[in-house]
């Protein structure tokens, strides 16, 4: 199986330009406006009308940019359009069909269709149903129709207004500086009153148990199955799983963390902590590297090995300690070619932890949407592969003295799978614990975080903690009788 590219690896932070929902509204804004502009652009007078209307919306845009809608928030955004229109009064319906036609062309044609198809295989119809992944989508990306709608309208009308129709007198630039004034106070007050389903920060480092150099297991294997949604996950076929979670210990409510993107999953959990301490905030990594230190880290401190085999976006985290592969490849492949990139590693550099994204399941989430039979598809094809695996190390040797966890980053909300926000099917998700220091037939109903996962890593392989790591030790699955001490 082919690694990521060089070029794909840059490929992929660009396409983050046009997928988080932040870069892409100024992106998607301005370029209307050139496109709308075309046939003027060679006219300098009107070169001048076109940047002082862009200047003009310019703190709009900043706003915009401070500012997530995410969810029901989304509902509030058409307000200041309806203010604009009461005000002002001035629309350019030949504008505004255009940027909602550029819209429906980029998420439905170009990114739902051409592009999907290109890089994972799926149907040149693939319009038919991405249409209504995109209106019912509501987390923070470019494909949330209804928060990304209200926000260029409202912004092209007031550059087509400031570009067309004013004279910048006194009074003019008093009623613009007051309205923006107005959309950020009202953006400020909605999101302290009504943004608050962020989940809780521990505000200590690990403490419930005390790091030992003691390992109490020679590998552990961490399955992570990107954007497996729970309850899809319980109502899929997926025997090897149900054995797994049956004979160690599931974690009932295990929860992500904020916001729930790939990568800043993938840095939390890896981690132990959060993005405010980590640096990575999104999908859009504009600084590479984290700011702490990694379990990769903390196993090399006592001579050991880690790998992480995924995609080439992990890289802008964790840098060197990722084994990438190519996300170009059809869906139907893609999982089974990781899982033989994964045997060729532990054959050939045998590490004492290696972490395995499958990402077929999120793909499809993403291309075809959670509430379809493609999706549960996808997971119950994980679970045999999971299950190959798993076989396959046993076969070698390689499970002696194991354990195995079977996991999700994220889960994934109903329209284009998206995640980020923690809207329903997003927040929860599958974990579970298995191998022989691994309590049997234990469910635990308490809440847990995912930023656990590091420090449970560490404390399995008799590593120190890494530097910055919260999240407690879900010592709850350890058998008693090897408990470091």
């Amino acid at each position: 199986m082919k690694k990521a590219s060089s070029f794909e690896k840059v490929a992929a932070r660009c396409w983050n330009l046009l997928n988080e929902g932040k870069p892409f509204t100024p992106i998607f804004t301005i370029g209307t406006i050139l496109i709308y502009s075309i046939s003027k652009l060679g006219n300098l007078s009107y070169l001048v009308d076109l940047s002082i209307g862009l200047l003009a919306i310019l703190p709009l845009l900043i706003i915009y940019y401070l500012f997530d809608f995410p969810l029901f928030l989304r509902n509030y955004l058409w307000i200041p359009f309806t203010a604009y229109l009461i005000i002002w009064n001035h629309v350019n319906l030949s504008l505004l069909f255009t940027a909602i036609g550029l819209y429906f062309f980029f998420t439905i044609f170009f990114w739902g269709t051409f592009y999907y198809h290109l890089r994972i295989g799926t149907t040149w119809l693939n319009f038919t149903r991405f249409w209504k992944l995109v209106l019912k989508n509501s987390d923070s990306t470019s494909g949330n129709a209804q928060e990304q709608l209200p926000k260029f309208l409202l912004l092209l009308s007031l550059w087509n207004w400031s570009a067309s129709n004013v004279t910048w007198s006194g009074s003019e630039v008093s009623v613009l500086i007051i309205f923006y004034t107005c959309v950020l106070v009202f953006s400020y007050i909605l999101h302290k009153n009504l943004f608050d389903w962020k989940p809780e920060i521990i505000p200590s480092f690990t403490s419930n148990v005390e790091s030992s150099d003691s390992p109490i297991n020679e590998k552990v294997i961490v399955m992570v199955i990107d954007g497996m949604r729970k309850e899809r996950f319980e109502e899929a076929n997926t025997p090897f799983l149900d054995y797994l979670r049956k004979n160690g210990t599931e974690y009932n409510r295990m929860e992500t963390v904020y916001p729930a993107r790939t990568v800043v999953c993938f840095s939390s959990m890896f981690t132990g902590t959060y993005p405010v301490e980590h640096g990575i905030k999104s999908n859009m990594v504009w600084k590479l590297g984290i700011k702490v230190e990694s379990v990769f880290d903390s196993l090399r401190k006592v001579g050991k090995k880690g790998s992480l085999l995924g995609i080439a976006h992990l890289v802008d985290s964790f840098g060197k300690d990722v084994e990438t592969v190519t996300a170009v490849m059809h869906n139907d492949v893609a999982d089974r070619n990781i899982i033989e990139r994964a045997k060729l590693i532990m054959d050939e550099q045998d590490p004492d932890l290696q972490i395995i994204q499958l990402i077929g399941t999120d793909q499809t989430g993403h291309s075809r949407g959670v509430l379809y039979n493609e999706y549960i598809q996808k997971i119950e094809e994980a679970d045999a592969l999971v299950k190959e695996y798993f076989d396959w190390l046993k076969e070698r040797g390689k499970l002696e003295n194991y354990t195995f966890i079977v996991c999700a980053d994220h889960g994934q909300a109903d329209g284009i799978g998206g995640h980020g926000h923690l809207d329903e099917g997003e927040r929860f998700v599958p974990f579970f614990m298995f191998g022989h220091a691994i309590e049997k037939g234990k469910r635990v109903e308490e809440k847990h975080s995912l930023v656990s996962l590091a420090s449970t890593i560490s404390y399995l392989l008799g590593a120190p903690f890494p530097s910055h790591s919260r999240g407690p030790v879900l010592i709850e699955a350890v058998r008693k009788d090897v408990q470091t001490k």
